[in-house]
């Protein structure tokens, strides 16, 4: 989740951590269910910081107040799928890179949990403000035949080392928030869209993808995904009309306070990019506060503002929300909702900006870390 509103939201320093778990064996991709003809809703939470969060000593309660590994009570709550971030090569943090996205795609798989591996193309948050090119890349940030074979061949790299080890995602985007043209040198990047670079960048990383799932006979269900519906109506209209065609879902960001979209008229947009282009949609970023309280130094990103009349900043308001989200959702034919980074509680750990964390108020978690009423949206109650 980035916002150009909140630039200081787009860099966090994060603090080292590792953990390993014997290797699962790989299931037989016969056996799995093919992710492009699943009908049922999937609810699912980005849980991208986790690894981070119980290296800081953070410690998770589930609803009966019991100590519990927060894969675990995500997984007996009924959480379907588990969305994690990569970056590139992020220098300033030991987290989301190849290691670190392995051990969180190894401990949801572990628990029965599918995953959606959200490709940044960045060494840093990538989001509708910020496109920019790994610094490995910038030798090639010119051309654009060599820079696509970069995102090909990382992409390719990536999901066959997670397939040597049984950890093949079910779905992967292609960029995150790609709002504005993918991979930008520094300090560029912030006018119109170049189409034909944009789209022959993107169709690599999909071309990749696509390859990799016929060489392993696996299904993986391919992404694009734009921050706020408004911007994907012309967004996927202008990149069709350039040939931009090859992928599976349409994934969104939806934050009220950043959409001039109400929950009500969310359906309308749904379906009408799903009925335009033909394409599955997923809102694979979403939160609401329970609380407006701050519980340490970072300030929090969602306020007051962020409230949807009706829904109050409450553990009950913000269970109530995912409800009336998930029947807009499915009202427009969407079918999936993924919760932005709801175990990225206070630690003592912290970001450039403050200790602590800047989502504390809008996690699953209180400030008792125990979980929220919210919990039970995973389990449909």
């Amino acid at each position: 989740m980035i916002n150009t509103r909140i630039p200081f939201f787009t860099t966090l320093a994060l603090l080292l951590f590792s953990c390993q778990l014997t290797t699962e064996p790989k299931p037989d991709p016969k056996e799995e269910p093919d992710p492009t003809d699943s009908t049922a809703f999937i609810r699912g939470a980005d849980l991208s910081y986790v690894n981070e969060m119980l290296a800081c000593g953070a410690v998770y309660f589930n609803e009966a107040g019991q100590q519990q590994n927060p894969y675990d009570i995500f997984a007996a709550a009924g959480t379907d799928l588990v969305r994690v971030r990569i970056w590139h090569n992020p220098d300033w943090t030991p987290y989301s890179d190849e290691a670190d996205v392995v051990e969180t795609i190894r401990q949801a798989k572990a628990r029965g949990m599918k995953v959606l591996l959200d490709f940044h193309y960045s060494d840093d948050w990538a989001d509708p403000g910020n496109q920019e090119i790994p610094a490995a890349w910038l030798g090639v940030a010119d051309n654009v035949q060599a820079l696509g074979d970069s995102v090909y061949n990382y992409t390719s790299r990536v999901l066959k080392l997670l397939d040597s080890e049984g950890l093949l995602p079910e779905y992967v985007q292609v960029g995150n928030e790609i709002n504005r043209e993918i991979l930008h040198k520094p300090g560029q990047g912030g006018g119109s869209i170049n189409w034909a670079r944009n789209v022959a960048l993107l169709n690599r990383g999909l071309s990749a993808v696509r390859d990799v799932a016929e060489d392993t006979g696996d299904d993986i269900g391919l992404m694009l995904h734009i921050a706020q519906p408004e911007n994907a109506i012309w967004w996927f209209r202008d990149a069709t009309q350039n040939g931009l065609t090859n992928y599976d879902w349409i994934g969104l960001s939806y934050y009220p306070v950043w959409s001039s979209y109400s929950l009500d008229a969310l359906s309308g947009a749904i379906q009408s990019l799903r009925t335009t282009y033909n394409k599955r949609v997923m809102v694979v970023e979403t939160a609401y506060p329970y609380t407006l309280a701050n519980a340490d130094q970072a300030n929090n990103i969602l306020g007051s503002d962020a409230l949807v009349q009706g829904y109050d900043a409450s553990e009950s308001g913000q269970l109530a929300y995912l409800k009336a989200l998930e029947k807009s959702i499915e009202e427009g034919g969407g079918e999936g909702l993924v919760y932005w980074e709801p175990a990225w509680i206070s630690t003592t750990c912290g970001t450039r900006w403050g200790q602590g964390s800047h989502w504390d108020n809008a996690t699953l978690f209180n400030q008792s870390r125990q979980v929220t009423q919210g919990m039970r949206y995973y389990s449909g109650e």
